[in-house]
């Protein structure tokens, strides 16, 4: 969990179809907004930050470096880089698997579990974890079948589960999106990532030989 001594932290994230942000301070959230808009998370964020309470300002900033959406990850962070240039801010990241991961244990879904988000191109991106709240294995972005058979008797949480709900409707499948006020249950190790895109498969657009 963040520690409870760490400075007031506005969390970003726009990773994904939902677009939230929340303030954390004295280990709980003071403030938050959410929402899931799909597209047009430029056009959402600020006005969402604006609302909070101070306006959003904060010493810390805590931002969704994905994976994701391409778009959607390179909003959240070049937000998070203007605020903490204009506020004097520093900035880390975290991933929208951890994240998941975090509220879905707290929430009562037993680990170990596997993250499975929408990644594109009929891929899906792919994290397991284990209790409390810890990586078990590398993100990896994989076609559903290959999903599937990876998942084994783990459960799976995230806004891919209904790929694989179309290949097996036996399984325990939770449809789930990142919420920034669950950056709360994150442990250091997780919420200090270098606030660079972590997009979990190569772009399409390819520079020339």
């Amino acid at each position: 969990m963040v520690s409870p001594d760490r400075p007031r932290t506005l969390v970003i994230d726009t990773a994904t179809a939902a677009c939230s942000v929340a303030l954390i301070e004295g280990g709980r959230v003071i403030d938050s907004r959410h929402a899931v808009v799909g597209r047009g998370h430029a056009e959402r964020l600020v006005p969402m930050i604006a609302e909070l309470v101070d306006g959003g300002r904060a010493p810390h900033i805590l931002v969704d470096v994905g994976p994701g959406s391409f778009t959607g990850i390179r909003v959240g962070i070049a937000a998070a880089r203007g605020l903490a240039l204009g506020w004097g801010a520093r900035v880390d990241g975290y991933s929208s698997t951890s994240l998941i991961a975090a509220a879905a244990i707290a929430g009562g879904i037993a680990a170990p579990l596997a993250v499975v988000l929408e990644g594109g191109h009929g891929e899906l991106f792919m994290q397991p974890f284990i209790a409390p709240l810890a990586p078990d294995g590398p993100l990896v972005s994989l076609p559903p079948a290959e999903a599937l058979a990876a998942l084994g008797a783990r459960a799976a949480v995230g806004s891919g589960v209904r790929w694989l709900a179309a290949l097996d409707a036996t399984l325990a499948l939770h449809d789930a999106l990142p919420d920034a006020k669950a950056a709360i249950l994150l442990p250091d190790a997780l919420a200090t990532l270098p606030a660079r895109p972590l997009y979990g498969r190569a772009p399409d657009a390819k520079l020339p030989a």
